[in-house]
């Protein structure tokens, strides 16, 4: 066998001794203004209750946002990079774009950026920004978006001509760990125009405010520390311990605090001396009162201003580790070798994984993509009782009265998950997660194991059964496509997650027990084995909003609700039929399911139902509306909805029969005695 690249190394050392490479990644959102997580009016939809305008000024309560964002697994200490180019009215320190409403095309974000590349553990991640040397079109962006009609285009950041002349930079931003706690951080600035241009790089350090979301919480601090050949940032916080942000060529160190400005967002009296947006009224305004003088803080920044000349590239660097200044007389020694050396490992680690008979072109499009799925990370922290208490819900709270996800108090979060976007989705969706992992096991098996089983967590799954969906309405229903995602990751990687790969399956399948039996017992309102469900994960395809009560009244026997049932049972009887195997104990479990796909199937084919889901003459499927006592008709739109059934299918090999004596033999008296349902 080849000797394991050294990122492999780095997976199987997490795996094996527990050594924290994963700590430390790209897990700040771009966009945690408008998540549900820091709307605390229950008369306000999260999407205007924090706008982008009060995002620079309004500590958050959940999350942190930034542009090449890095931060640790709890979110406690964060970098990211913020520019000024002399003409924006705010410093860039977060993604712009429209949110519900504000255009044609709703939840859009308006910037060019691109997640370059990124191994599993992050030893190695790199982005570029493309930032405009003209002043940020904000206010057009907005006003052209709202004009615009359902009848025309959207109107796009590079509609605005701002990027004519090639007037813009591209600032790359290079990530790589010597160790798991020590990070060398690489900024070069390329001014893609014609003629010199003025930039401000702010690389920003600061700490989550856990301390005004939970009183009586220690602290942090940051302060100016001292050395001959940089400037320092050093970072105390009592859970994380000391960290030091090692800063090149002089840069100016500005403090302030990550703590609200009650006076611009609301005319109010500001508790504190020193406010979030102290560092950008600093910069863009000039107003020297804004940034504390004794340089200490809980948000900081390192000012470097520049002139680029055309064509030329402005290089920082930068170095957040554990060690103090006394144990490192050069900082920067041997820094580029570092950098360039685990870039080197990561053409290394994706040179063997992927199939060498794709082009060069095919590669680097399947390595950005993946590296566009594990930049996509995020620390999330969601306290479902705190968030409710602080919105007026208690437990004693009537059903229904409180809003969203008031039956999920037993749900918190603290976690590091896949998310489908960092900017317009900033939270996890439990069937996008899915998916997210049968693609990161190709590339990192256990994280992919482990993201399935955070779902089936007592943290997670409610009581009854029920996956969180997501988190703009956890009720919301979502494909039951968990059991196969586990499945396929198993099979896939049985031989990388070693002896442990049995075992996790087992729990997984425990777990998806109740949650199938929740379906049972919640989505087949009769008990005739015809499902429906909310957001099925196909937007806008039917008549109806499906989460929603009809307006006909009555209730739908769903094609596709029916399909994702019949792919579930299948998918569970996989599982089991696997795992009896070698455990014959769960033969039993192999029976119940196999039945319950024989019924599901019998359900959805049956024609003596005059509105069942089978169209004989139209051969397809369609959803069906039932109102009790007046009518039931077939919708006979044709759409996805009805081709779903086609992925409920599964062949068994006689050799698995024949290992599997008990099983075959109940499966024979079921054929034998049900031939009706055949």
């Amino acid at each position: 066998m080849p000797t394991p690249t050294p990122e492999r190394l780095r997976l199987e050392e997490i795996e094996s001794k527990g050594v924290p490479w994963r700590k430390w990644g790209p897990y700040l959102s771009e966009r945690q203004w408008g998540t549900v997580r820091e709307n605390l009016d229950p008369h306000r939809e999260a999407w205007n209750d924090v706008s982008h305008d009060q995002s620079r000024s309004r500590a958050y309560l959940s999350g942190e946002d930034g542009i090449a964002g890095f931060c640790d697994d709890r979110m406690l200490l964060c970098f990211s990079l913020a520019l000024w180019n002399g003409k924006d009215p705010m410093l860039k320190e977060r993604m712009f774009g429209l949110t519900n409403g504000e255009g044609n095309h709703g939840e859009d974000v308006k910037e060019y950026y691109f997640y370059l590349d990124s191994t599993p553990t992050h030893a190695y991640a790199k982005m570029l920004y493309k930032y405009p040397q003209a002043a940020f079109p904000y206010g057009q962006l907005v006003a052209e978006n709202a004009r615009r009609t359902r009848n025309d285009f959207e109107f796009e950041l590079l509609d605005t001509g701002v990027f004519e002349g090639d007037r813009y930079f591209d600032v790359f931003v290079e990530f790589a760990k010597s160790d798991p706690e020590d990070i060398s951080i690489r900024i070069s600035a390329v001014n893609r125009g014609p003629d010199p241009a003025p930039l401000h790089l702010l690389p920003h350090l600061w700490f989550r405010n856990t301390w005004w979301a939970t009183p009586g919480t220690p602290r942090p601090e940051l302060r100016a520390d001292h050395h001959d050949r940089c400037r320092v940032i050093a970072a105390h916080h009592p859970l994380l311990g000391d960290r030091f942000l090692y800063c090149d060529q002089g840069p100016t160190l500005l403090f302030t605090e990550n703590e609200t400005n009650f006076y611009r967002l609301w005319g109010q009296p500001n508790p504190t001396t020193y406010q979030k947006d102290g560092i950008n009224d600093f910069v863009v305004t000039g107003r020297q009162n804004a940034v504390d003088p004794t340089l200490r803080g809980t948000k900081s920044a390192a000012h470097y201003q520049m002139t680029v000349g055309p064509g030329e590239t402005a290089v920082l660097q930068l170095r957040l580790t554990p060690r103090p200044p006394r144990e490192l007389p050069d900082p920067f020694a041997g820094f580029h070798q570092v950098v360039d050396g685990r870039r080197g490992e990561a053409d290394e680690f994706y040179g063997r994984l992927l199939p060498a008979k794709l082009s060069d072109d095919a590669k680097n499009v399947v390595r950005q993509g993946y590296a566009g799925l594990l930049w996509t990370k995020q620390a999330y922290v969601y306290d479902l009782e705190g968030w409710l208490g602080r919105r007026g819900v208690t437990r004693d709270t009537q059903a229904g009265s409180g809003g969203r996800n008031q039956a999920w108090f037993h749900m918190y979060s603290a976690d590091i998950i896949s998310m489908p976007d960092k900017w317009e989705y900033p939270w996890f969706a439990a069937w996008d997660l899915a998916f997210h992992a049968v693609a990161l096991g190709f590339v990192d098996p256990m994280f992919a194991r482990d993201q399935l089983d955070l779902m089936l967590l007592e943290r997670y799954q409610h009581p009854n059964g029920q996956l969180p969906a997501y988190e703009w309405n956890f009720d919301d229903v979502n494909p039951p496509v968990h059991a196969w995602a586990a499945l396929y990751n198993y099979r896939l990687n049985r031989g990388a997650l070693g002896e442990e790969s049995l075992p996790s399956l087992k729990r997984t399948f425990n777990m998806l027990v109740s949650n199938f039996t929740w379906w049972l017992n919640r989505k087949d309102r009769d008990g005739r084995n015809l499902f429906e469900g909310g957001f099925l994960g196909l937007d806008n395809i039917g008549v109806f909003d499906r989460s929603s009560p009809l307006p006909t009244g009555g209730y739908l026997e769903q094609a596709d609700g029916t399909a994702w049932m019949a792919f579930y049972a299948q998918t569970m009887l996989d599982m089991a039929l696997e795992i009896a195997l070698v455990d014959s104990t769960y033969e039993a479990m192999a029976i119940k399911f196999y039945e319950q796909v024989i019924r599901i199937a019998y359900a959805t084919n049956r024609t003596a139902d005059r509105a069942a889901l089978w169209d004989e003459e139209d051969g397809f499927f369609y959803d069906v509306l039932r109102v009790p006592g007046q009518f039931s008709t077939r919708l006979k739109v044709r759409s996805i909805v009805g081709l779903l059934p086609l992925c409920a299918t599964s062949v068994y090999s006689t050799e698995v029969l024949s290992r599997l004596p008990h099983f075959a033999e109940r499966v024979r008296w079921f054929n034998e005695n049900r031939p009706e349902l055949l």
